[in-house]
């Protein structure tokens, strides 16, 4: 009687044993083939490339590097004296300009008043002088208003709140239109991009709530999902140079699963510093329950 409930005992143990490994076998295949987690996430921001509008030497430096900037703020100089001086030009040939029309005017109003006197020729090229004398004025304030502007633009001020990076600016550096001088971070632009694997797509939908976790800290943020990348690169197909596709020949047995990035827009600011580039660990969650395998056992944890 003793061997037998021993031996009944060891058979519900090794029953036990046994459910506890397939749930446990259970949940490491929905947590790592379905369950939408990814450590592969990454801090993103828009980057803009400062340059200036107008080419010269840089005579002020006002900013240094990683420092927060608003809107506006003059970030760097371009060279203010010459086209000081190229401003003056131009108003200096407005001036002569309106002169020269004015004159061109009363000539031509006196040889219509004298027009018993003044052959009907000469009053048409009087005309024509005032037509082109006016002409020649507008040119000139265009070009003065072309000085202006680009006296304006000598102060590259930033264009929207964030932080300057990678500032190597000095004062005498030249500078050519279109030429990056720094990068500004926009700070209101940060999100987050999860690099999924496709076959945990089919569990993310845009609006879904997120938990955000960056490596080396421990405080969690939420946001939700904005949006899954439309395309990305086929590298198993390649362009020819007779416009016929070219197919890699090879094929290996063992296939990965295609990352499709999922950007993440961010619910509130977190309190960690998010410098673009860092490490995180994104979990989509699902208020919805669409699928019995998401949330297993009390859910994924981290």
């Amino acid at each position: 009687m003793q061997v037998s409930v021993i031996s009944i005992l060891r058979v519900v143990a090794t029953v036990l044993f046994a459910c506890m490994a397939m749930a446990v076998g259970y949940w490491l295949w929905v947590r790592y083939e379905l369950a939408p987690w990814t450590r592969d996430g990454r801090v993103r921001a828009d980057i803009i490339q400062i340059s200036p509008d107008v080419s010269g030497f840089v005579t002020d430096v006002r900013v240094v590097d990683n420092q927060k900037v608003r809107k506006g703020d003059v970030l760097f100089v371009i060279d203010q004296p010459r086209y000081g001086f190229a401003l003056q030009q131009a108003q200096a040939t407005v001036a002569n300009d309106q002169a020269a029309l004015a004159e061109a005017q009363r000539e031509a109003a006196r040889d219509h008043a004298l027009s018993d006197l003044v052959a009907t020729e000469t009053s048409q090229q009087g005309d024509t002088r005032v037509d082109q004398a006016r002409a020649a004025l507008q040119l000139a304030q265009a070009n003065a208003g072309l000085a202006r502007f680009n006296l304006q633009r000598t102060l590259v001020r930033a264009p929207v709140d964030g932080t300057v990076t990678n500032v190597e600016l000095q004062p005498g550096n030249y500078f050519t239109v279109g030429h990056a001088g720094m990068a500004l971070v926009d700070d209101a632009s940060l999100y987050i991009d999860g690099y999924f694997e496709e076959t945990k797509t089919p569990y993310i939908h845009p609006g879904d709530p997120v938990e955000v976790r960056l490596m080396g800290e421990r405080t969690k943020f939420r946001g939700r999902v904005q949006s899954l990348e439309a395309a990305i690169v086929d590298r198993e197909r390649q362009p020819s140079p007779d416009q016929v596709v070219n197919v890699n020949p090879t094929f290996d047995w063992v296939r990965l699963a295609q990352r499709i990035p999922v950007r993440v827009r961010l619910d509130n600011p977190p309190a960690a510093r998010l410098i673009v580039g860092r490490t995180a660990t994104v979990v989509v969650l699902d208020p919805h329950q669409r699928s019995p395998l998401y949330r297993p056992f009390g859910g994924l944890g981290w």
